[in-house]
This record gives C-alpha cells, sequence and structure tokens, in this order.
C-alpha cells in the first residue's frame, strides 16, 4: 500500500467536531493550508460541544457557594452537577470524592501532600514527570522500566514484598504512556497493590480521552487527570478517589471555601473548623467554567459513545504503525512490542535526522503540528533511546543542530477529533521528507528548531 495515497477506512465513525478544524497555517514554501493538529497528548484541541455548553452558560456567570442571587445559586448548582458528572463518567465508588484542580500535575502534589507519614512510594521510571515527581517528602521506590506487561505486575510484587508491611504505601501508574501510547495493565497493578496493603493512584491524563476509566471496575484508590486532554481548556483538572487520606491532611490551600468556621480564641488566635467535604482542598473562588467544560467533555464523550470512538481510534492506529513501517528509516518507540494495545499516541526517531529538524520541517512545510523532545518523561524516553541516563538532553529544548543526532524523538497523537486528511498528510509528509529531504534550511534559535530566513533558504 502507498504510503501518498493509502485512504482510511471511515466508515467506523466521523471525528467529533472540535475547535480549530478550518484553520489555516503558512508554509515556509508558499501559501497557506488547513493546520494538522497532531500534538493531542500535549493539548487535544477542544470540543465545539464543550465550548458552545461554555458560551450558552457565560452570560449567567456567578460566584459559587457564595451568594444567595439568581446567578449564584445557578452558577453553585452547575459546579456540583458538574461534579456529580464526572463521578458517573469515572465510575466512582457512593463514598468517592471528587475534587477540582488546575491539573493532573496539581491533582498528584495535592495527593503527595496528604500521604500519611512514613508512606512508601512506589513509582516506575516510565511515568511523566507529573508523577515521577511529586513525592518528594516520602521514601519513594523508583522500578525499573519493565518490557512486558507482566514484568510491570512482578516488579511492582517484588518491591512490596520487600516494603515495611505494616506502613502506609502508594503506588503511582499511568494508564497509557505519553510517550508509546501503550495501556498499562492497571488492574493487575491494583490487585499486586492490594495484596501487599498498598494504595494505587492512576495518572489517566493520556488514558481518560482514549478509553473508559472506571474505578470501581479497575479498583483504584485515586484517579487524576486533567481537562485540557479531555478536550475541554486548559486549567481545570481531576482528583477523584477515597476521601480518608484527604479529610485527614492539612488543606492543599487555606482560604475561603475551605473552611466551615473560623473563630478568634482568648489569647489572640484562631480556631479553624476545615470541610471534610472535597472543599477542604478547594480553596478560594474555583474555575467554574473550567469545572463545567470537564463535566460537559465527559457527557460528549459518553453520548457519543465510547466504544465507537475506541474503534475509530484504533483504525487511526493501526494506519499510522503501518504508514510509519513503509519507510525504513522510521524506528517505533516500545516498551512493550508491536502486539501490545495502545491508544493514539505514538513516538519515533528518524535515522540521519534530528528530531527537532524532523518536526519542524513537518511544521513549516506541510503544516503538520506534533511534538518533538523528551515530552516530560525523561527516563522512559532515554531508555528507549538506549542512551545512558546520564546524558543532556531537555524536554523541548534539543542541544544538537539540524541534521545532528539528539536525544530526543517525535511524538505524533491524535483522537476523537481528528480527520482522515490529517494522518493521510502526516504519512505523506514523513515519507517525503525521508526520500527527499527538507525544502529548507533551518537552524537553531532559542533551542528551537527553526525556518531559516534569510535568503537562498530554499534547499531545492
Amino acid at each position: 500500500m502507498s504510503v501518498s495515497t493509502a485512504a482510511l477506512d471511515s466508515s467506523v465513525c466521523a471525528p467529533l467536531p472540535v475547535l480549530g478544524q478550518d484553520v489555516t497555517v503558512p508554509l515556509v514554501t508558499g501559501g497557506e493550508v488547513t493546520y494538522a493538529a497532531l500534538d493531542y497528548a500535549a493539548s487535544a484541541p477542544a470540543l465545539q460541544r464543550v465550548w458552545d455548553d461554555v458560551a450558552a452558560y457565560a452570560p449567567y456567570y456567578g460566584s459559587v457557594h457564595r451568594g444567595a442571587g439568581y446567578l449564584s445559586q445557578l452558577s453553585t448548582d452547575l459546579f456540583e452537577n458538574s461534579r456529580r458528572t464526572v463521578a458517573e463518567f469515572l465510575g466512582c465508588r457512593a463514598e468517592d470524592q471528587v475534587v477540582f484542580t488546575r491539573s493532573t500535575t496539581d491533582s498528584l502534589n495535592l495527593l503527595a501532600a496528604a500521604i500519611p507519614a512514613g508512606c512508601q512510594v512506589f513509582v516506575y521510571e516510565t511515568e511523566h514527570h507529573a508523577s515521577l515527581l511529586p513525592w518528594r517528602d516520602a521514601q519513594v521506590t523508583y522500578l525499573n522500566a519493565p518490557r512486558t506487561p507482566g514484568q510491570a505486575v512482578e516488579t511492582l510484587e517484588r518491591a512490596l514484598a520487600d516494603r515495611d508491611p505494616y506502613g502506609p504505601a502508594l503506588v503511582c501508574v499511568t494508564g497509557a504512556s505519553n510517550v508509546t501510547g501503550e495501556l498499562w495493565p492497571v488492574k493487575e497493578l491494583a490487585a499486586a497493590a492490594h495484596a501487599h496493603g498498598a494504595r494505587i493512584v492512576l495518572d489517566a491524563a493520556q488514558l481518560a480521552p482514549h478509553h473508559p476509566v472506571d474505578i470501581a471496575e479497575l479498583d483504584v484508590d485515586w484517579v487524576a487527570f486533567s481537562g485540557h486532554k479531555l478536550y475541554a481548556p486548559f486549567g481545570s483538572g481531576v482528583l477523584a478517589g477515597r476521601a480518608d487520606w484527604l479529610q485527614a491532611t492539612e488543606p492543599y490551600l487555606a482560604g475561603g471555601g475551605a473552611s466551615r468556621k473560623v473563630a478568634r480564641r482568648a489569647d489572640g488566635g484562631v480556631d479553624v473548623d476545615w470541610h471534610t467535604t472535597a472543599a477542604r482542598h478547594e480553596a478560594g473562588s474555583p474555575n467554574v467554567i473550567g469545572v463545567y467544560s470537564i463535566a460537559s467533555a465527559c457527557k460528549a464523550l459518553t453520548e457519543a459513545g465510547f466504544d465507537t470512538l475506541v474503534a475509530r481510534e484504533q483504525e487511526l492506529v493501526r494506519r499510522v504503525r503501518e504508514g510509519l513501517a513503509e519507510v525504513p528509516e522510521v524506528q517505533v518507540l516500545s516498551l512493550f512490542g508491536d502486539d501490545a494495545p495502545r491508544v493514539g499516541v505514538i513516538s519515533f526517531v528518524v535515522r540521519g535526522w534530528n528530531s527537532s529538524h524532523f518536526a519542524a520541517a513537518l511544521s513549516a512545510e506541510y503544516g503538520i503540528g506534533v511534538r518533538d523532545g523528551l515530552f516530560c518523561a525523561h527516563p522512559l524516553v532515554r531508555t528507549l533511546l538506549g542512551s545512558d541516563p546520564q546524558d543532556p538532553g531537555e524536554c523541548g529544548a534539543p542541544e544538537a543542530e539540524p541534521g545532528e543526532r539528539s536525544l530526543n524523538a517525535i511524538r505524533v497523537s491524535f483522537g476523537a477529533g481528528t480527520p482522515d486528511e490529517h494522518i493521510e498528510r502526516f504519512l505523506r509528509a514523513v515519507s517525503e521528507l525521508v526520500r527527499q529531504g527538507a525544502q529548507w534550511k533551518y537552524r537553531t534559535e532559542d533551542g528551537r528548531c527553526v525556518p531559516d530566513r534569510g535568503e537562498a533558504a530554499r534547499t531545492v
């Protein structure tokens, strides 16, 4: 099958409408083209349905939990109904709490601040930095990258068997890798954690937009994810799960909304009675629009039918992997192998190309937006590239010049709003760049590879 002429099977379903579908961008070679957004793993475009819901609510914007007026009451109802919508979307248990945060990173830092004293934390080196780094006040065991799902479970079981059996313990694991897109054996890891008296938190930032997440079915203790990866605008996130650790710790932020009663003492101090509900960790005026947009996205994905969305995305995954396999110079990165189930996130390197140079050419010459770098998962990418963990290289800021080898990779990611044409254009562009080379000269500027705007910059 030819890369340049292959067509996708669109019979599964059409892509969901998203913002920016008709945005055009200039090409360095001249003219304009409709932008192909293939960086969903960083931030997915907002669903048109979400934007319309937010726009319809905007005139009724009011303070939450603060006022007796009609708009305040309406906004409060909207905020709390959104909490119930998210709980239903995640399959929360009756006793679980849904806490609204700023992002996955914020959610995991909140949980890190709530873990009991002496808690042992177990985290794989394959994690995104959002789940790799927050555990600074805990005793952390970093687990080596497994090469099969079974090895992941075995590695965790061995580590947990060696821990202090009487103290609290927490396992942190991703649901789908933000580098390879591979699905992790979450249910099996949860069973292993609980068998050894540990709890488990699921980083679902890359899983929730692509695959159903059910807390009760997976038997995880907490789930964290971000709105901006779930087809909602920036600035909102969720931590959902067991309430006891969250209720036992001091509020993540101290202020209005987190406190139920504040009174002066005779000695001049202040006594505070903190909420035991999710409000305990939601001090300040909440991001009502961000919360509502997450709930709207949850409804939109549910109503569209996750099974149908998953089936279409798997067709896109199949096409991209087959198309890249037709280019011998392309090496797709993988932990678990070609047969591993995965979502629409694929990273690769191209022999003879600096990854930043290749990504810059995709953008400047084809209007395709992908990601290059270490994807805020430095240990994992270095492991996949076979480099020393101490080798230099920064997330999105390669040091190598165009044409030189770099320690970075290229990531293409897509989802419910991706048109077939974007996938076809991407595969054609990869083939043409490898076969014919770039049409333009590039240089490094402020750590990024950019088109050279000087004279004689065209190479052909």
